[in-house]
């Protein structure tokens, strides 16, 4: 059955629009009250990539919003689903998603839901998967690394390092995205592992929101991941830089609690078809550490 255009929702008639016929500074002004710490330039950047809904009044004011960013032909992570504080049990974040569905086809979805948000992605055939770890923090060096393995490398990476990138991003994430990477790379500034000339670790950090954020981070083992991360931390020392992982515990856990990334809220991966697992099953050992972002998963 297709999903109507309008919806009266608490005496308002809302109606759909496509997001990136609307007003930057209303978007902003979505997610500032709902407590997002997005920034004008965030949301720039995520138009930029994806696709997406709005749900306007009868007077053009903004009261909620539902992005999709597709990889390859038939999977998408979905983000910015964000209603109104006034209207957040009143259907318009149904009304967004079922909109989504309609258009996507048979998308598989992956997403990271709120607390607030879970019930409904539950009752949408959403599967529980893993806690996402938010964490941020004024940033510290606390102790120093110890020194690499044997035959390994590291350095800043340069242009001639996105193809590597990419592919190892890749085999982690369990899908291409390399229009994704490539901009965030534009955006970035990246450290990597090398074993000889393969590339065996990266991570990328760029600005967002209150200050930085590390992401993604791909690497083979924890140890890895806090030497593609650390000199991130130590180039943001003192100042507010945040990172995401499905990691609660362990030595990553430990390093990040060190240097001043402390959790500070979690979420939880969802998925609507093919699950998180699916993909990590075929990534030859390759593992997302650090999420590019909860909308990009």
């Amino acid at each position: 059955m297709a999903v109507p255009e309008s919806l009266v929702v608490d005496s308002y008639e809302m109606q759909l629009a496509d997001i990136r016929s609307v007003a930057l500074d209303q978007l902003h002004a979505l997610s500032i009250a709902v407590g997002w710490p997005h920034r004008e330039d965030d949301w720039r950047f995520l138009l930029n990539m994806g696709h997406g809904f709005a749900a306007l009044d009868e007077i053009g004011r903004v009261f909620g919003s539902a992005m999709w960013f597709p990889y390859g032909r038939n999977f998408a992570t979905i983000g910015m689903v964000i209603t109104s504080p006034r209207l957040q049990t009143n259907g318009t974040g149904r009304w967004l998603m079922e909109k989504m569905f309609e258009t996507c086809g048979s998308y598989d979805f992956r997403l990271s839901a709120t607390r607030a948000s879970r019930r409904l992605y539950t009752s949408l055939k959403f599967d529980h998967e893993k806690t996402v770890y938010q964490c941020q923090g004024e940033a510290y060096v606390r102790s120093e690394l110890p020194p690499l393995p044997d035959g390994i490398s590291a350095r800043q990476l340069g242009s001639a390092d996105m193809a590597a990138v990419t592919s190892l991003d890749a085999r982690a994430f369990g899908v291409g995205r390399a229009e994704l990477m490539a901009r965030l790379f534009d955006h970035s500034v990246g450290y990597g592992l090398f074993r000889g000339d393969e590339l065996v670790a990266f991570s990328l950090c760029r600005p967002f929101g209150r200050g930085h954020v590390i992401g993604p981070v791909v690497a083979h083992s924890e140890e890895e991941a806090i030497a593609v991360i650390s000199p991130h931390v130590a180039a943001h020392t003192g100042h507010f830089l945040r990172l995401d992982t499905h990691f609660g515990q362990g030595a990553l856990a430990a390093f990040l609690t060190a240097n001043g990334l402390l959790v500070y809220d979690t979420v939880l991966t969802m998925s609507r078809g093919r699950r998180l697992g699916d993909f990590e099953a075929a990534s030859g050992g390759a593992m997302t550490f650090a999420l590019a972002a909860q909308t990009f998963c």
